[in-house]
């Protein structure tokens, strides 16, 4: 009789009962765009957070474009941030038709290495866009000490590290604006969504047009007085994200407990994998879970293709921005301009990581983890 395999895809979002009652609500009452849930959902957020405005989007991109338009980002300027993120982080700075200027990451966190920031530092430098990776906050002492040291705005995409803390501080509080992205493999969902943080009144308002359509504060439907664009959220995805954020710190709680099982199970093998670090500053709320192949000889590409024929789904995370074809080509970027990065980037391993997950399952994924690779044959 053929084994059954199991199968474990590599992220899940976790809707119960509450949530589908709140988007039934929503689909029953007919007000489906600019109702009441989209102003409730960030009054509920930005209280969480603890910042005095929140301001709903249609996507982490998209709140990350806002959040460049609110710190005037021109034409020619540059802004220095990460080669080792999801590209939207990138992509914004583009859109404003700065620059951006990336510095490598710290080995062990994968975030922003301070260490490296004061030299790509110019006098076209305007702001540094922080990306805190995987639920961890970056250095934000030392940055924040840079910033104002060199009068540079700080942005923070938070998009992956919602309620995850730098010596007490959560993240989303540093900078002039924060980010946060809502897609269905983040630690909360709203399916597509994304909200800006600040405690500027005036952003809190430009973010408000900008988002639909650039109108007017009036709310006319037909007085627009700048440039804007269709970046709103919608009332089912609102009331989705409040049904989310109420349970947040149990989810957040729950996701902490799996990654506890996963750093059980592998500590055993520090010489094929190294499990996730956190910086002593910090707490994490676990995005992902990802860890990095301690051996160059592993064909990380191939145990993919090998572990999802086990019916264990694993992705490389993330690729480094700078070697993407665009970026090479407009900029010139080349393998061995972030060392750090480019071989994180090589080695790194995303596993199965969802509320859901049994002990069960983390032991037998880590032990189909670590078969393979014993296994391998190059």
């Amino acid at each position: 009789m053929k084994k059954l395999i199991k199968n474990y895809p590599i992220a899940r979002p976790h809707i119960t009962h509450t949530e589908r009652r709140h988007v039934l609500e929503v689909l029953s009452s007919g007000s489906l765009s600019l109702g009441p849930k989209y102003a409730i959902f960030e009054k509920e957020f930005a209280k969480k957070i603890g910042t005095k405005f929140a301001c709903t989007v249609s996507s982490g991109t998209a709140g990350l474009h806002l959040a460049m338009i609110a710190a005037n980002i021109q034409p020619g300027d540059e802004v220095i941030t990460s080669p080792f993120s999801f590209v939207a982080s990138a992509n914004c700075i583009l859109y404003m038709n700065a620059t951006p200027v990336f510095v490598d990451i710290d080995s062990l966190t994968y975030n922003m290495n301070p260490d490296k920031i004061e030299a790509a530092i110019t006098s076209k430098t305007k702001a540094i866009l922080v990306v805190h990776i995987f639920g961890q906050t970056s250095d934000m002492t030392r940055i924040m000490q840079i910033a104002k040291k060199h009068n540079l705005k700080i942005i923070e995409d938070a998009c992956e590290s919602v309620c995850a803390t730098h010596k007490g501080k959560k993240a989303g509080t540093f900078g002039e604006t924060a980010v946060f992205a809502f897609y269905p493999n983040k630690q909360m969902t709203t399916g597509e969504g994304g909200m800006i943080t600040t405690n500027n009144e005036k952003i809190y308002k430009l973010c408000g047009s900008l988002r639909n359509q650039g109108r007017a504060e009036n709310m006319q439907w037909l007085d627009h007085e700048r440039l804007g664009y269709n970046y709103r959220m919608d009332e089912v995805s609102a009331a989705l994200g409040i049904s989310q954020l109420a349970r947040l710190d149990k989810m957040i709680e729950q996701r902490r407990i799996i990654a506890g099982w996963y750093n059980e199970y592998l500590k055993p093998y520090k010489e094929l994998v190294q499990i996730p670090q956190v910086s002593p500053e910090n707490t994490h709320t676990w995005f992902v879970y990802v860890v990095t192949l301690s051996h160059a000889k592993i064909n990380r590409d191939k145990l993919i293709t090998m572990l999802s024929r086990l019916g264990v789904s694993t992705k490389p995370y993330l690729p480094s921005i700078h070697l993407f074809s665009f970026y090479k080509n407009r900029f010139g970027y080349k393998k061995g301009d972030f060392p750090i990065s480019e071989k994180i980037s090589h080695s790194a391993l995303a596993l199965p990581f969802y509320i859901g997950l049994k002990k069960g399952d983390i032991k037998y994924i880590v032990k189909t983890l670590i078969d393979t690779i014993k296994s391998y044959e190059k």
